[in-house]
């Protein structure tokens, strides 16, 4: 008797599934607790929030659930099947089973494979019951339906079909006739079609960082209804978001090995169902093994195949998660040569949040959105929001400004070891034009640790570290191409600044680390070949350091001298120009891709979430601004130059009393020149402390060069007085101290207050609600959503129609 286990898919999910498992496997639970972000337990058994029908949830719960009864099942019997399948997502189940990835790995491939297909829009499915898919394609035939696809072929009389829901309403007339049924699907996407294209392209990046171990026991492929080949299980699960799923073919190859027992390892009986249907309308399908697998002795590809072993693997599938289980070494799946170009689709395409942006930008730092988070000072970009964010498909940069050295490696570590399969991160780097040596230090860290992309702010030119980090790694391939390992996105809103950035290192500061043996003669050659950076974000009035540029003069200007500097440069690899500032709603995104940008970079929306490291009661002053309630001040870090930032003013003294500070400095040589008034009211309301006090303070925690210069020069003696009310301020601020509120130093731009009137009335206008990752999801696929109504109305408005 051969023996056959079936794993169901979406649609099997159901309240109080895996009751009597999850105490009993509770360290595999708590990996997919960890994995996930939310306790599987609750959502399966409770789903107090009704989300176990969204695919999002459903994929995952099912995976988990289906993985744990098969464990339970080798743990009782000590026997394995001679075959597995799966329907659609029970695909995964079948090859976890026969050892292809471990329950983690496998979770992770279909946590990712649910959030992709959860954002699937304006799709719809529905089964015909009654007809044989023969039929129904005579009929989409006749009556000139060609943009419907089969879905899933579940039995020799029951087949769903995807296509836009519009058109799957459309055509229920056709199929009003006796003893056929045609049930339109509660689903949001119209899952294995053509439809999915976006979402398969990017699950084809996502799964080509995992590598598969050989198969130990036959699985049946949802897409050919043929034993997977090793070599390809990766190409087939990818076009399984496309393709549809041959149950039928699968139940009657399965057949054709004699006597089966099937037996279904999961919640419900939907397959098993089936799989009686097919029984009595079907018969087996007789295939020759070597004109399925190539091979001619199909066991020789099996090491179980055809008798029972007592070591149940799967039970010992699940491991550590270690990052040392990838191989950087495993074959590519060409994902994309499995999809149909764009433009020999005869069916309109539609925006999606995934096709938004530059597609070899997302492919080059590994994004399943062209969205970036950026870095927010001394660590308001939260180790936890970039790990968050990664985990994604997001980029984040970790706010390494103002941290501690040790702390900035502490917080490296542990975002390389959570983010450990190639999920996308970044670190900031920071100019400082006071302490160049910090920089170094930084730069230290960084590749030390292997940090592979950084984000360059506050630059207005190139320095040594920031060239000392683009050196290492270059090299030549072997067809002479300069190979780039250390990537740098510069943040940008001055075109003189972008043109450095956009050129290759100056010779003057490559002569000069030659000669100081920061740089070897062979490193020195590779950076006149390449430019400083291998992006740009145009930032215009943001949050924090901001020349409060306007995005729509800025981008077209942007976009016009890396053009140029292309051609002037001839570089062979194009630099992506992103839009950052101001961006907090789909309107202003939408604005920022039809300007022209690669990508898009948020920065305020993200410090009032519950990753953001700052302290609650800024995230609940935050939550309560408007557009207006910003305001410009002097920069601490840049204080003698005038720089400014852009900072909170709605209920806080900080904006005025920093203006203040300045407006003194920039009219007085000196502390002593200041009236008598006045010095008395700074001490008492802004330091809390006199003048000597403080100075004896600052002068326990300054570099002593910078004590040397305040004792030569009173004027350099009253900056390093003021700049302690800034550095003061900033603490005040991430700390909630209840000290001094009305002094909180609280960086952020209008962009937060247009977002929090976009999401007012709904659970998302307490910040609590606010998780950082479903924040950037939502601005894309909302955005996606309104450049497809936008232009629909505009074709529409304007009395455009079809010609042939």
């Amino acid at each position: 008797m051969t023996t056959a286990y079936l794993f169901p898919g979406q649609g099997s999910q159901q309240k109080g599934m895996g009751r009597d498992l999850f105490d009993e496997f509770p360290e595999i639970t708590s990996k997919a607790d960890e994995i996930l972000g939310y306790p599987i337990k609750t959502l399966c058994l409770e789903d107090s929030e009704k989300q176990l029908g969204l695919t999002q949830f459903t994929q995952p719960a099912l995976y988990t659930v289906n993985a744990l009864a098969y464990m339970k099942k080798v743990k009782e019997t000590g026997l394995k099947p001679d075959y597995v399948a799966g329907h659609s997502l029970g695909e995964y189940n079948a090859l976890f089973a026969a050892g292809a990835f471990d329950f983690t790995t496998g979770l992770r491939l279909v946590k990712k494979r649910g959030e992709l297909m959860s954002m699937a829009v304006g799709g719809g499915m529905a089964a015909v019951i009654g007809l044989s898919m023969e039929n129904i394609e005579e009929i989409l035939q006749r009556n000139c339906v060609d943009t419907i696809d089969v879905a899933n072929i579940n039995s020799p009389s029951q087949t769903v079909l995807a296509g836009r829901k519009n058109e799957i309403e459309r055509i229920a007339v056709f199929f009003e006739m006796p003893g056929v049924m045609y049930i339109p699907l509660s689903v949001s996407g119209a899952f294995h079609s053509r439809y999915m294209e976006a979402s398969q392209k990017e699950f084809a990046s996502f799964i080509n960082q995992f590598a598969f171990s050989t198969l130990t026991t036959p699985v049946i492929s949802n897409v050919h209804a043929r034993p997977h080949r090793q070599a390809e299980i990766k190409k087939y699960l990818v076009e399984q978001i496309t393709h549809p799923v041959k149950w039928t073919e699968t139940i009657r190859y399965l057949m054709g090995k004699g006597e089966v027992e099937f037996e279904e390892i999961g919640p419900g009986n939907v397959l098993t169902r089936l799989v009686q249907t097919i029984r009595k309308e079907a018969e087996p399908l007789i295939v020759a093994d070597y004109e399925e697998t190539g091979v001619k002795d199909e066991a020789a590809s099996f090491a179980v195949k055809g008798e029972h072993k007592e070591t149940p693997t799967a039970l010992n599938a699940f491991s550590e998660d270690s990052c040392n289980s990838r191989s950087e070494d495993a074959a590519a799946v060409d994902g994309i040569s499995q999809i149909r170009a764009a433009e020999d689709d005869p069916v309109p395409r539609k925006i999606t949040p995934f096709t938004l942006g530059n597609v070899q930008f997302k492919k080059d730092y590994n994004l399943a959105y062209a969205y970036l988070a950026g870095s927010m000072y001394r660590g308001i970009s939260s180790k936890e929001m970039i790990v968050k964010l990664g985990k994604a498909g997001i980029m984040g940069f970790l706010g390494a400004g103002g941290l501690d050295l040790d702390k900035l490696e502490e917080s490296i570590r542990y975002i390389q070891n959570e983010l450990c399969h190639g999920e996308p991160f970044g670190l900031n780097l920071l100019n400082n034009l006071n302490n160049p040596a910090r920089e170094e230090q930084k730069v230290d860290i960084f590749l030390k640790l292997g940090v592979r992309t950084i984000e360059a702010s506050a630059y207005l030119s190139i320095t040594p570290a920031l060239l000392r980090y683009r050196a290492d790694g270059l090299r030549k391939d072997q067809n002479g191409t300069v190979s780039i390992a250390n990537r740098i996105i510069a943040k940008v809103s001055r075109p003189e600044v972008a043109e450095a950035f956009l050129s290759p290192a100056p010779e003057r500061l490559i002569e000069k680390m030659v000669r100081e043996n920061k740089l070897t003669e062979e490193r020195a050659s590779l950076l006149r070949e390449v430019p400083v950076a291998d992006d740009l974000c145009v930032e215009a009035d943001s949050g924090g350091h901001t020349d409060a540029g306007v995005a729509y003069a800025l981008m077209p200007a942007m976009l016009k001298l890396r053009d140029d500097m292309m051609k002037k440069h001839n570089y062979c690899k194009k630099i992506r120009v992103g839009a950052a500032g101001g961006i907090g709603t789909p309107e202003a995104a939408a604005a920022a891709f039809v300007l022209g940008a690669d990508f898009i970079m948020t920065g305020s929306i993200n410090q009032c979430t519950v990753e953001a490291g700052t302290s609650e009661a800024v995230k609940d002053l935050l939550q309560q601004m408007n557009v207006q309630d910003t305001d410009y001040a002097p920069a601490g870090d840049m204080f003698e130059m005038g720089a400014k930032v852009q900072v909170l003013k709605k209920g806080l003294f900080f904006p005025a009393r920093a203006n203040k500070l300045f407006d003194l400095y920039r009219t007085h040589g000196s502390i002593d020149e200041i009236d008598e008034a006045t010095r008395a009211h700074l001490q008492e309301k802004y330091f809390k402390r006199s003048f000597e006090t403080l100075y004896e303070e600052i002068k326990k925690n300054c570099p002593p060069e910078d004590i040397t210069k305040a004792e030569r020069s009173p004027k350099n003696k009253m900056a390093l007085i003021f700049k302690w009310y800034f550095s003061h301020t900033s603490r005040l601020a991430l700390t909630g101290s209840g000290e001094s509120r009305v002094d909180y130093q609280v960086h952020c731009g209008p962009a937060l207050g247009a977002f929090n009137q976009w999401v007012k009335g709904t659970e998302l206008e307490d910040w609590r609600n606010r998780r950082v990752d479903e924040l950037g999801v939502k601005i894309m696929t909302e955005t996606a959503n309104l450049l497809n109504r936008r232009f629909e109305a505009f074709i529409g408005g304007n009395g455009v129609t079809a010609v042939a």
